[in-house]
């Protein structure tokens, strides 16, 4: 049995169960039990990040522990926020899929030993590339609450009846604040790209490239229609999702099938 990520996987539940409580509780404040109880949910999945990927023989990345790896920033990123935000269903999703991938890892590990140690400009591109992916991915789930609140609203239904969710337009502000910081995020990749990996369109890598640029041109995209025209609502939300999927085709696809599927 992997103990670490056994522990890790106890105190993301936990975490989630008392962040689900707080989100069912209007009268409910306290969030501190939360951000400790996960706090060592995130220390214990840190070290078990290093013994699993800081190997002797160099990083070892399959595609499970690249997962855990952005999980794991996701995770990080969205406890450090949830004090000043408040994050809806965010925390319990992002903790539940986090104990999910530590059960893929224990039952289907696998080995893709790199050496990032001798390319540093390679190193920074993929993590640029996990912190796009992790901040896109955040902003997808405030995304996807928009959309509940929105359908809700027009429905002539209070959507704090039985969630505690935050109000429309601080949905609608964070999830563009996150946009405009994944955007960065991912203008950078695709620079350090160019710029260390010796052909972006060569076999093996084009595919990844090609949907990564789309996966830009989209969110560039949404970015210019919300502060040009105002675009806002459901085709925020569509857009979002849209460029989202793009870059998990991008980041995820090939070796997913690749790794898992013909495992």
């Amino acid at each position: 049995m992997d103990y670490l990520a056994f522990i890790s996987s106890v105190f993301y539940l936990l975490s989630g169960l008392l962040a689900s409580r707080l989100l069912f509780s209007p009268n409910a404040k306290s969030d501190y039990p939360i951000i400790a109880l996960a706090s060592v949910a995130l220390l214990t999945h840190a070290i078990w990040l290093y013994q699993n990927i800081i190997l002797i023989s160099g990083q070892n990345l399959p595609i499970l522990n690249v997962l855990s790896l952005v999980s794991f920033l996701i995770a990080a990123l969205s406890l450090a926020i949830s004090k000043n935000i408040n994050t809806g269903v965010l925390l319990p999703i992002v903790f539940g899929f986090n104990i999910i991938n530590f059960i893929a890892v224990v039952y289907l590990p696998s080995h893709y030993v790199t050496h990032l140690e001798h390319n540093p400009g390679i190193g920074s591109h993929i993590l640029f590339a996990l912190l796009a992916y992790a901040v896109m991915v955040i902003a997808s789930l405030f995304a996807l609450q928009l959309a509940y609140v929105d359908h809700r609203l027009k429905n002539h239904k209070s959507p704090i009846t039985t969630l505690k969710l935050p109000p429309l337009m601080t949905l609608e502000k964070t999830l563009f604040q996150f946009i405009l910081v994944g955007f960065a995020l991912l203008s950078c990749t695709l620079l350090t790209g160019f710029i260390f990996l010796e052909d972006m369109f060569a076999q093996g890598s084009a595919h990844k490239t090609v949907l990564s640029i789309i996966a830009w041109i989209i969110y560039a995209v949404l970015l210019w229609g919300r502060y040009k025209k105002g675009w806002r609502g459901r085709l925020v939300i569509y857009i979002t999702i849209f460029g989202a999927s793009f870059l998990t085709l991008a980041y995820f696809g090939s070796r997913f099938v690749r790794e898992i599927i013909l495992y």
